[in-house]
């Protein structure tokens, strides 16, 4: 029989790390299953390395299949039909951190607080620094807020090389009043910034590419098995004793003394779920067998719900040869909406919204909610059969607040982009959305780059011809004068514009035993059984102000941490 002392389910970047840090032990056998394909740091493909991701996160190959979500909550007394979504999800090796935006940012210290307030201990902001600083190597700035050996690096593109689009932005918010933060990571205030990235010289570090090198990988206990996904976890009474695979090539059952299930908010709860964790009802309704009924495995799903205006962008002001990146500046506000907490909204500058030539000729102001109070989303079991994707229900926007906050938000971004600097380097503003046709045209193909190259031609073409393409072709919809003029047509586009920015987190949240939706612990441990943890963004008790990758890294250092403070590895140590 195959058996190891610990099983990670799913090698992101919460599995690489814990693969890492767990295996630095020469006595503990670890196993590491990933259901995508693998990235030995040899042989990385260009668009993985690529410093522009917009060639790696379209790409199926590295996207779960078949995930649809439905996103918006429904309207009070609508009856309108909710419409499922794609959404892209990394199935590789690296997960998300290898086909991500390359964003580094840690959210605010109110956050980490918020987690021990809701009565997670050890978690407040005090505790979790440590282990933010032991992930990266900032390369621009150092102090007690920043690391300096860890095995991310984090840089920025500061503002002497941003194109002109960026620069024209950043010189209109200026204008408006905002502060301009040279460091992202440094204190949590409003202000615009460079946008902190995991990226060294050009090119994409990965939490796989750090953690998974080469010397790491050489570790005669450690196994990593790429190209397998879990079907479930075996139990023995209330005892998590492994995993099963119904994979060619692969055992059918492979134990050890603890599993950890690193596959993410959306993919761990299901996990649970198949394997008879999770929601009782829910579970019977399917014929699983109940191992543990815990309530609260699948809900409290959250995003951060986003909008977007964009932009013609003049030439001159397109993005320059000083670099690949397309998201160079941050904008951070306080919308003092509904009792929200300081520096709740984020905006992204994106100067470039897409590889093929019309994308480098539109410009976005991309807006999401740091903190939404929306907080219902669900993942369910559409199958007991773990070859079918789960049912996912984001229920964003089920909170009003939210939705005022993305409308007042609007209004703030056609403020700027209304400002001298930035409509002298932008023509015809529209509202914009992440459409089935838009990631259509963005999928890599021969026939996308011919027609994009056409018309991107005539965008550049006479300006009254420019202005009807944007309108007929580029835009469609309301106009954002008409939008500005109603707000019940903004209402409208809002809602039906609004999707998530691929964050999904809180699914198996960690909290006291007096939450009854708690499903893990301070510790990750799963409630109800033993030898199970859960380590993703699936446990934080409340979504961070910021992109998920570096929080959910530092999750796994701490955690790991935690499994090796055992006392039997402990006692394997000092022997």
């Amino acid at each position: 029989m195959t058996t190891f002392d610990t099983i990670i389910v799913g090698g992101g970047s919460a599995g690489s790390v814990l693969a890492h840090r767990l295996s630095a032990d020469p006595s503990r056998r670890v196993l590491l299953c990933e259901a995508g394909a693998d990235l030995p740091n040899d042989r990385l493909p260009a668009a993985i390395l690529d410093s522009y991701p917009g060639t790696a996160y379209l790409n199926p190959g590295y996207l779960w299949p078949e995930l649809r979500v439905t996103t918006v909550a429904a309207e009070p007394g609508s009856g309108a039909a909710r419409k499922l979504r794609k959404y892209e999800q990394a199935r590789i090796l690296g997960g998300g951190s290898s086909i991500n935006g390359q964003f580094f940012n840690r959210g605010a210290p109110s956050d980490y607080d918020d987690w021990q307030a809701r009565g997670v201990q050890g978690w407040s902001w005090n505790d979790v620094l440590p282990y933010f600083r032991k992930v990266e190597r900032d390369l621009d700035f150092s102090g007690p807020l920043h690391g300096a050996s860890g095995r991310i690096p984090v840089r920025r593109i500061m503002p002497d090389v941003w194109p002109g689009h960026a620069s024209a932005v950043a010189a209109g918010l200026r204008q408006m009043g905002y502060e301009y933060l040279p460091d992202q990571n440094g204190d949590f205030r409003d202000g615009y910034f460079p946008i902190a990235i995991s990226n060294a010289d050009e090119k994409r570090v990965s939490a796989s590419m750090a953690y998974l090198d080469t010397a790491t990988r050489a570790r005669p206990n450690l196994t990593i098995w790429t190209g397998t996904e879990v079907a479930g976890l075996l139990f023995e009474g209330r005892r998590c004793v492994g995993i099963r695979l119904d994979m060619p090539g692969r055992p059918a059952e492979v134990r050890a003394q603890e599993v950890v299930l690193s596959a993410g908010a959306l993919q761990s709860p299901a996990i649970l779920m198949r394997s008879g964790i999770g929601p009782a009802a829910h579970l019977r309704e399917l014929g699983l067998e109940v191992v543990a009924a815990l309530e609260g495995v699948g809900q409290h799903l959250m995003e951060h719900p986003s909008i977007a205006l964009a932009s013609f962008i003049r030439k001159g002001a397109r993005v320059n040869a000083a670099t690949r990146r397309h998201i160079l500046t941050g904008w951070r506000y306080s919308s003092q909406i509904g009792g929200a907490p300081a520096g709740d909204m984020f905006v992204s500058i994106v100067t470039k919204t897409s590889w093929h030539a019309v994308g480098e000729r539109i410009g976005t102001m991309l807006m999401y909610v740091n903190k939404p109070f929306s907080n219902g989303g669900e993942v369910r079991l559409a199958s007991p059969d773990w070859r079918t994707a789960p049912e996912i229900d984001f229920n964003m926007l089920a909170d009003e607040r939210d939705l005022q906050r993305l409308m007042d938000g609007f209004r703030r971004m056609a403020a700027v982009q209304a400002l001298a600097s930035v409509s002298a380097v932008t023509a015809d503003p529209f509202p914009a959305s992440y459409s089935e046709k838009v990631r259509q045209v963005a999928m890599l193909s021969r026939r996308n780059k011919l027609v994009t190259d056409l018309l991107a031609a005539l965008l550049d073409g006479p300006a009254p011809l420019r202005s009807l393409l944007m309108r007929k072709v580029i835009a469609g919809g309301a106009t954002l004068a008409e939008l500005l003029a109603d707000d019940d047509a903004l209402r409208a586009f809002v809602r039906n514009a609004c999707v998530g920015v691929w964050h999904p987190s809180s699914s198996c949240r960690m909290g006291p035993q007096s939450d009854p939706l708690a499903v893990t612990d301070n510790a990750a441990r799963v409630r109800g059984v033993e030898g199970l943890r859960v380590v993703d963004a699936s446990i934080f008790p409340h979504i961070p102000s910021g992109n998920l990758n570096f929080p959910v890294m530092m999750v796994a250092e701490k955690v790991a941490d935690m499994m090796i403070e055992q006392p039997r590895f402990a006692a394997a140590r000092s022997a």
